[in-house]
Protein backbone atom coordinates (compact mmCIF):
# COMPACT_ATOMS: atom_id res chain seq x y z
CA UNK A 1 0.00 0.00 0.00
CA UNK A 2 0.87 3.67 -0.46
CA UNK A 3 2.95 4.94 2.13
CA UNK A 4 0.69 7.38 4.03
CA UNK A 5 1.63 9.78 6.20
CA UNK A 6 -0.08 9.18 10.23
CA UNK A 7 -1.54 12.84 10.37
CA UNK A 8 -3.66 11.70 7.28
CA UNK A 9 -4.17 8.27 8.88
CA UNK A 10 -5.86 10.00 12.14
CA UNK A 11 -8.04 12.13 10.21
CA UNK A 12 -9.04 8.93 7.86
CA UNK A 13 -9.84 7.27 11.15
CA UNK A 14 -12.25 10.04 12.53
CA UNK A 15 -13.60 11.09 8.96
CA UNK A 16 -14.16 7.69 7.92
CA UNK A 17 -15.96 6.29 11.40
CA UNK A 18 -18.31 9.44 10.75
CA UNK A 19 -18.96 8.68 7.19
CA UNK A 20 -19.42 4.56 8.19
CA UNK A 21 -21.85 6.04 10.71
CA UNK A 22 -23.85 8.28 8.80
CA UNK A 23 -24.22 5.81 6.02
CA UNK A 24 -25.89 2.85 8.23
CA UNK A 25 -27.34 5.81 10.49
CA UNK A 26 -30.25 5.69 7.60
CA UNK A 27 -30.84 1.33 7.23
CA UNK A 28 -30.72 1.02 10.88
CA UNK A 29 -32.16 -1.79 11.77
CA UNK A 30 -33.02 -2.54 8.34
CA UNK A 31 -33.33 -6.08 7.18
CA UNK A 32 -30.53 -7.34 4.63
CA UNK A 33 -32.17 -7.22 1.42
CA UNK A 34 -33.11 -2.95 2.35
CA UNK A 35 -29.75 -2.64 3.46
CA UNK A 36 -28.20 -4.27 -0.08
CA UNK A 37 -30.01 -2.11 -2.32
CA UNK A 38 -29.07 0.83 -0.35
CA UNK A 39 -25.24 0.38 -0.66
CA UNK A 40 -25.95 -0.19 -4.10
CA UNK A 41 -27.80 2.79 -5.03
CA UNK A 42 -25.65 5.47 -2.40
CA UNK A 43 -21.94 3.90 -2.24
CA UNK A 44 -22.35 2.45 -6.22
CA UNK A 45 -24.43 4.67 -8.02
CA UNK A 46 -24.68 7.44 -6.55
CA UNK A 47 -28.36 7.81 -5.35
CA UNK A 48 -29.93 10.84 -4.71
CA UNK A 49 -30.62 9.49 -0.84
CA UNK A 50 -30.31 11.98 2.16
CA UNK A 51 -27.99 11.59 4.78
CA UNK A 52 -24.88 12.77 6.88
CA UNK A 53 -26.17 12.76 10.57
CA UNK A 54 -24.08 10.84 12.05
CA UNK A 55 -25.09 8.99 15.61
CA UNK A 56 -23.69 8.60 18.96
CA UNK A 57 -21.63 6.24 17.78
CA UNK A 58 -19.19 9.16 16.23
CA UNK A 59 -20.35 12.04 18.80
CA UNK A 60 -18.94 9.67 21.28
CA UNK A 61 -15.43 8.69 20.06
CA UNK A 62 -14.99 12.55 19.07
CA UNK A 63 -16.37 13.54 22.68
CA UNK A 64 -13.12 11.39 23.81
CA UNK A 65 -10.87 13.45 21.18
CA UNK A 66 -11.95 16.73 22.51
CA UNK A 67 -11.46 15.78 25.78
CA UNK A 68 -7.59 14.72 25.13
CA UNK A 69 -7.06 17.47 23.11
CA UNK A 70 -7.94 19.78 26.00
CA UNK A 71 -6.39 17.78 28.74
CA UNK A 72 -3.47 16.70 26.50
CA UNK A 73 -4.15 12.85 27.69
CA UNK A 74 -6.46 10.79 28.39
CA UNK A 75 -8.85 11.28 31.69
CA UNK A 76 -11.45 9.18 32.14
CA UNK A 77 -13.34 11.66 34.65
CA UNK A 78 -13.21 14.60 31.93
CA UNK A 79 -14.83 12.76 29.04
CA UNK A 80 -17.29 11.29 31.66
CA UNK A 81 -18.24 14.64 31.93
CA UNK A 82 -18.30 15.28 28.23
CA UNK A 83 -20.81 12.26 27.97
CA UNK A 84 -23.23 13.88 30.42
CA UNK A 85 -23.46 17.06 29.03
CA UNK A 86 -24.26 15.18 25.50
CA UNK A 87 -26.99 13.87 26.92
CA UNK A 88 -28.04 16.41 29.38
CA UNK A 89 -27.92 18.82 26.61
CA UNK A 90 -30.19 16.91 24.47
CA UNK A 91 -27.64 16.84 21.79
CA UNK A 92 -26.95 12.75 21.44
CA UNK A 93 -28.51 11.05 18.35
CA UNK A 94 -29.73 7.35 18.57
CA UNK A 95 -28.21 6.65 22.37
CA UNK A 96 -28.60 3.13 23.18
CA UNK A 97 -30.44 2.12 26.53
CA UNK A 98 -26.88 1.15 28.24
CA UNK A 99 -25.53 4.91 27.56
CA UNK A 100 -28.15 6.38 28.51
CA UNK A 101 -28.62 4.85 32.34
CA UNK A 102 -25.18 5.10 32.80
CA UNK A 103 -25.23 9.39 31.92
CA UNK A 104 -28.21 9.14 33.81
CA UNK A 105 -26.16 7.73 36.53
CA UNK A 106 -22.91 10.13 35.84
CA UNK A 107 -25.71 13.16 35.92
CA UNK A 108 -26.91 11.93 39.57
CA UNK A 109 -23.24 11.86 40.79
CA UNK A 110 -21.83 8.39 40.97
CA UNK A 111 -18.38 8.22 40.08
CA UNK A 112 -17.53 7.60 37.02
CA UNK A 113 -16.33 3.96 37.50
CA UNK A 114 -19.12 3.13 39.33
CA UNK A 115 -21.31 4.02 36.89
CA UNK A 116 -21.52 1.64 33.86
CA UNK A 117 -24.87 -0.13 33.31
CA UNK A 118 -23.82 -3.90 35.05
CA UNK A 119 -24.39 -7.61 32.82
CA UNK A 120 -25.76 -9.16 31.21
CA UNK A 121 -26.17 -6.01 29.31
CA UNK A 122 -23.63 -5.82 26.69
CA UNK A 123 -24.68 -3.38 23.79
CA UNK A 124 -22.08 -1.60 21.35
CA UNK A 125 -21.63 1.60 23.34
CA UNK A 126 -17.89 0.84 24.30
CA UNK A 127 -16.67 -0.34 21.68
CA UNK A 128 -18.28 1.93 18.84
CA UNK A 129 -16.21 4.99 20.43
CA UNK A 130 -12.91 2.92 21.06
CA UNK A 131 -11.10 3.98 17.47
CA UNK A 132 -9.85 7.04 18.75
CA UNK A 133 -8.21 4.96 21.87
CA UNK A 134 -6.17 2.80 19.21
CA UNK A 135 -4.50 6.57 17.65
CA UNK A 136 -3.80 7.51 20.86
CA UNK A 137 -2.15 4.08 22.22
CA UNK A 138 -0.95 2.64 19.20
CA UNK A 139 2.58 2.97 20.31
CA UNK A 140 1.26 1.54 23.82
CA UNK A 141 -0.02 -1.98 24.20
CA UNK A 142 -0.56 -1.76 27.64
CA UNK A 143 -2.05 1.36 27.53
CA UNK A 144 -4.18 0.82 25.02
CA UNK A 145 -5.93 -2.19 27.02
CA UNK A 146 -6.21 0.18 29.84
CA UNK A 147 -7.20 3.27 28.50
CA UNK A 148 -9.89 0.86 26.10
CA UNK A 149 -11.26 -0.67 29.19
CA UNK A 150 -11.63 2.21 31.16
CA UNK A 151 -13.28 4.32 29.00
CA UNK A 152 -15.61 1.70 28.48
CA UNK A 153 -16.43 0.99 31.95
CA UNK A 154 -17.99 4.36 31.84
CA UNK A 155 -21.63 3.34 30.67
CA UNK A 156 -20.91 -1.08 30.28
CA UNK A 157 -19.55 -2.75 33.40
CA UNK A 158 -19.85 -6.18 31.46
CA UNK A 159 -16.31 -7.56 30.65
CA UNK A 160 -17.55 -8.45 27.15
CA UNK A 161 -17.98 -4.63 26.20
CA UNK A 162 -14.04 -3.64 27.78
CA UNK A 163 -12.83 -6.70 25.42
CA UNK A 164 -15.13 -5.40 22.34
CA UNK A 165 -13.50 -1.49 23.20
CA UNK A 166 -9.81 -3.74 23.12
CA UNK A 167 -10.45 -5.16 19.59
CA UNK A 168 -11.62 -2.25 18.15
CA UNK A 169 -8.85 -0.03 19.55
CA UNK A 170 -6.33 -2.95 18.62
CA UNK A 171 -7.70 -2.81 15.29
CA UNK A 172 -7.30 0.57 14.66
CA UNK A 173 -3.58 0.56 15.97
CA UNK A 174 -2.57 -2.05 13.80
CA UNK A 175 -4.24 -0.38 10.73
CA UNK A 176 -2.01 1.96 11.11
CA UNK A 177 0.48 -0.01 10.27
CA UNK A 178 2.35 0.52 6.94
CA UNK A 179 2.72 -3.17 6.85
CA UNK A 180 0.82 -5.39 4.88
CA UNK A 181 -2.17 -6.80 6.55
CA UNK A 182 -2.47 -10.71 7.04
CA UNK A 183 -5.79 -11.37 8.90
CA UNK A 184 -4.89 -14.46 10.98
CA UNK A 185 -1.77 -12.74 12.09
CA UNK A 186 -4.37 -9.43 13.10
CA UNK A 187 -6.73 -11.40 15.05
CA UNK A 188 -4.31 -13.17 16.79
CA UNK A 189 -2.76 -10.15 17.72
CA UNK A 190 -6.24 -9.20 19.02
CA UNK A 191 -6.86 -12.06 20.52
CA UNK A 192 -3.81 -11.94 22.48
CA UNK A 193 -4.48 -8.22 23.91
CA UNK A 194 -8.63 -9.13 24.77
CA UNK A 195 -7.21 -12.12 26.64
CA UNK A 196 -6.91 -11.06 29.66
CA UNK A 197 -9.81 -8.92 29.45
CA UNK A 198 -12.76 -11.43 28.84
CA UNK A 199 -11.59 -14.50 27.40
CA UNK A 200 -14.79 -16.15 25.66
CA UNK A 201 -14.13 -12.90 23.55
CA UNK A 202 -10.53 -13.93 22.79
CA UNK A 203 -11.75 -17.17 21.89
CA UNK A 204 -14.45 -15.85 19.14
CA UNK A 205 -11.88 -13.51 17.54
CA UNK A 206 -9.69 -16.70 17.03
CA UNK A 207 -12.67 -18.74 15.17
CA UNK A 208 -13.14 -15.39 13.11
CA UNK A 209 -10.43 -16.33 11.35
CA UNK A 210 -12.83 -19.65 9.94
CA UNK A 211 -15.67 -17.80 9.20
CA UNK A 212 -13.04 -15.05 6.55
CA UNK A 213 -12.88 -16.93 3.75
CA UNK A 214 -16.97 -17.45 3.66
CA UNK A 215 -18.74 -15.04 1.62
CA UNK A 216 -20.85 -12.31 3.27
CA UNK A 217 -23.92 -13.65 3.65
CA UNK A 218 -22.82 -17.51 5.29
CA UNK A 219 -20.40 -15.26 7.51
CA UNK A 220 -22.91 -13.29 8.52
CA UNK A 221 -25.06 -16.21 10.01
CA UNK A 222 -22.38 -17.29 11.87
CA UNK A 223 -21.13 -13.58 13.19
CA UNK A 224 -24.48 -12.61 14.18
CA UNK A 225 -25.09 -15.76 16.51
CA UNK A 226 -21.69 -15.95 18.14
CA UNK A 227 -22.02 -15.43 21.79
CA UNK A 228 -25.85 -15.70 21.62
CA UNK A 229 -27.34 -18.47 24.05
CA UNK A 230 -30.42 -18.05 21.66
CA UNK A 231 -29.45 -17.14 18.60
CA UNK A 232 -30.26 -13.21 17.23
CA UNK A 233 -33.57 -12.50 18.00
CA UNK A 234 -33.75 -10.36 14.55
CA UNK A 235 -32.27 -10.84 10.85
CA UNK A 236 -28.95 -9.02 10.62
CA UNK A 237 -25.88 -7.99 13.11
CA UNK A 238 -27.67 -7.55 16.56
CA UNK A 239 -26.78 -4.56 18.43
CA UNK A 240 -24.41 -7.22 20.57
CA UNK A 241 -20.97 -6.35 21.11
CA UNK A 242 -19.71 -9.34 20.42
CA UNK A 243 -21.20 -9.90 16.59
CA UNK A 244 -21.32 -6.58 15.99
CA UNK A 245 -17.11 -6.10 16.69
CA UNK A 246 -16.63 -9.34 14.88
CA UNK A 247 -18.66 -8.01 11.88
CA UNK A 248 -17.00 -4.89 11.49
CA UNK A 249 -13.54 -7.09 11.54
CA UNK A 250 -14.76 -9.25 9.08
CA UNK A 251 -15.77 -6.29 6.67
CA UNK A 252 -12.36 -4.27 7.28
CA UNK A 253 -10.31 -7.62 6.52
CA UNK A 254 -12.22 -8.61 3.48
CA UNK A 255 -11.13 -5.47 1.62
CA UNK A 256 -8.38 -3.75 3.79
CA UNK A 257 -7.18 -1.44 1.15
CA UNK A 258 -10.78 -0.43 -0.10
CA UNK A 259 -12.77 1.90 1.66
CA UNK A 260 -16.22 1.88 0.04
CA UNK A 261 -15.98 -2.11 -0.10
CA UNK A 262 -15.21 -2.48 3.72
CA UNK A 263 -18.45 -0.37 4.41
CA UNK A 264 -20.61 -1.69 1.79
CA UNK A 265 -19.71 -5.05 3.98
CA UNK A 266 -20.59 -3.83 6.69
CA UNK A 267 -23.93 -2.08 5.59
CA UNK A 268 -24.79 -5.14 3.85
CA UNK A 269 -25.87 -7.62 5.86
CA UNK A 270 -28.48 -5.47 8.12
CA UNK A 271 -29.47 -4.92 11.75
CA UNK A 272 -27.15 -2.70 13.75
CA UNK A 273 -25.39 -0.75 10.29
CA UNK A 274 -24.65 2.76 12.00
CA UNK A 275 -22.29 0.88 14.39
CA UNK A 276 -20.81 -2.31 12.23
CA UNK A 277 -19.90 0.53 9.61
CA UNK A 278 -18.51 3.34 12.11
CA UNK A 279 -16.15 0.52 13.74
CA UNK A 280 -15.21 -0.34 10.26
CA UNK A 281 -14.61 2.86 8.50
CA UNK A 282 -12.61 3.49 11.75
CA UNK A 283 -10.28 0.86 11.25
CA UNK A 284 -10.12 1.63 7.03
CA UNK A 285 -9.41 5.37 7.33
CA UNK A 286 -7.08 4.51 9.95
CA UNK A 287 -5.05 1.89 7.39
CA UNK A 288 -5.50 4.09 3.99
CA UNK A 289 -5.55 8.42 5.49
CA UNK A 290 -8.69 10.68 4.31
CA UNK A 291 -8.10 10.11 0.83
CA UNK A 292 -9.35 7.15 0.38
CA UNK A 293 -12.64 7.86 2.37
CA UNK A 294 -14.99 9.22 -0.94
CA UNK A 295 -15.31 13.57 -0.71
CA UNK A 296 -18.57 13.71 -2.74
CA UNK A 297 -19.71 11.75 0.31
CA UNK A 298 -17.71 13.26 3.28
CA UNK A 299 -18.92 16.99 2.20
CA UNK A 300 -22.62 15.85 3.30
CA UNK A 301 -20.73 14.89 7.07
CA UNK A 302 -22.58 16.95 10.18
CA UNK A 303 -24.11 16.64 13.49
CA UNK A 304 -27.33 18.66 13.52
CA UNK A 305 -25.60 21.65 11.26
CA UNK A 306 -22.04 21.33 12.84
CA UNK A 307 -19.19 19.25 12.95
CA UNK A 308 -19.05 18.62 9.48
CA UNK A 309 -15.64 17.29 7.68
CA UNK A 310 -13.39 20.37 8.15
CA UNK A 311 -14.30 20.40 11.51
CA UNK A 312 -13.14 16.85 12.11
CA UNK A 313 -10.40 16.94 10.32
CA UNK A 314 -9.27 19.64 12.73
CA UNK A 315 -9.79 18.00 15.58
CA UNK A 316 -8.02 14.91 14.30
CA UNK A 317 -4.84 17.15 13.48
CA UNK A 318 -4.69 18.75 16.66
CA UNK A 319 -5.01 15.18 18.30
CA UNK A 320 -2.06 14.10 16.11
CA UNK A 321 -0.15 16.90 17.24
CA UNK A 322 -0.56 16.14 21.02
CA UNK A 323 0.24 12.82 20.45
CA UNK A 324 3.45 13.34 18.52
CA UNK A 325 5.13 15.84 20.78
CA UNK A 326 4.64 13.59 23.61
CA UNK A 327 6.33 10.64 21.99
Amino acid sequence: MPDVPKAEKFRGCLVGQALGDALGFVVEGRPPETCRRYVEDVLEGGGDIPFGQYSDDTQLARELLLSYAERGRFEPADYARRIVALFSEGRVVGPGRSTRAAARRLARGIPWNEAGTPPPAAGNGSAMRAGPIGLLFHDDPEGLVRAATVQGIITHADPRCSAGAVAVAGAVALALCRCPIEPAAFLARLAELTEGVEPGFASSLRRLTSWLPLPPDEAATHIAAEGLEHGPETRGIPPFVVGSVLWSLYSFLKSPDDYRRTIRTAIAAGGDTDTTAAMAGAMSGARLGLAAVPQDLTLHLTDRGTWGLSELVRLADECYEIKRSST
